[in-house]
């Protein structure tokens, strides 16, 4: 809501790029922790979520550029160098990086993915605020007591009541971490957890898309962008369960 946290000079410290950067440092803790658990070196596990954090984020702004095609094609330069994202680009980005990754260290991607998916959820839940503190992916307009007034230089309409669909996603984001970690940690197969990520944020992402009030960000039918990506990480998602449990029953 309030972007601008201080100044000094010419230099504004923006609070979006605050929680971005708590968010990748939560995401980095996080699999330091668990890399040591497994035996990894540490330093190599910084260079991997180093190298998913470049393929994600420039896979981010692609589909993002995708998503606006039209506007892109009519005036490239205002949109290359602008604060544009698509999340889903980050995360199938990611997926990449880590599996390229791991094809370069000998690792097996299956297990390394499931081992970094907590601190993705985890990573996006911060990102989140700093949505909101931008006033970018914001909510429709609504008359309830939980609606959210923008300044003006926000992101969002100033001055109209919306609906604060970062901070619902923000709290989805924590709940799905809080459960996928479980899985992992405590769960009878940890093996399923890419999987429970990927149907858990598909279900809140596709649900939420609903609620949003911005419009730039691509539409196939009734249904945004990111509902149809959602769908087909959702399928993804419980692929991987069932065939899980398929080999299971087989090894029986």
């Amino acid at each position: 809501m309030y972007n601008d946290i201080f100044s000094i000079g010419p230099v504004t410290i923006h609070g979006y790029g605050v929680m971005i950067a708590i968010g990748i440092l939560a995401a980095f803790f996080y699999s330091e922790r668990q890399g040591k658990k497994k035996g990894m070196d540490t330093d190599q596990v910084d260079s991997m979520i180093f190298f998913i954090l470049i393929l994600g984020f420039l896979c981010a702004k692609i589909l993002y550029l995708i998503t606006i095609f039209p506007s892109f094609i009519s005036s490239p330069l205002d949109y290359i160098g602008n604060s544009g994202f698509v999340v889903y680009g980050g995360i199938l980005g990611g997926i990449l990086g880590c599996w390229i990754f791991c094809q370069r260290k000998g690792w097996v991607f299956k297990d390394v993915l499931n081992m970094l998916m907590p601190a993705v959820s985890l990573g996006q839940g911060f990102g989140r605020i700093g949505c909101f503190l931008a006033g970018c992916c914001y909510g429709k307009e609504t008359s309830s007591w939980i609606g959210v007034t923008f300044p003006e230089g926000s992101l969002a309409p100033a001055g109209v009541s919306l609906l604060p669909t970062q901070l619902f996603s923000s709290l989805g984001n924590f709940i799905i971490f809080a459960i996928i970690y479980h899985i992992y940690t405590k769960g009878k197969h940890p093996e399923d957890t890419a999987g429970w990520y990927l149907i858990l944020y598909s279900l809140g992402r596709f649900v939420i898309e609903f609620f949003r009030g911005d419009t730039i960000r691509g539409f196939v039918g009734p249904f945004s962008t990111s509902q149809c990506i959602a769908i087909v990480t959702f399928l993804a998602g419980a692929y991987l369960i069932y065939r899980r449990q398929k080999k299971g029953e087989l090894s029986v």
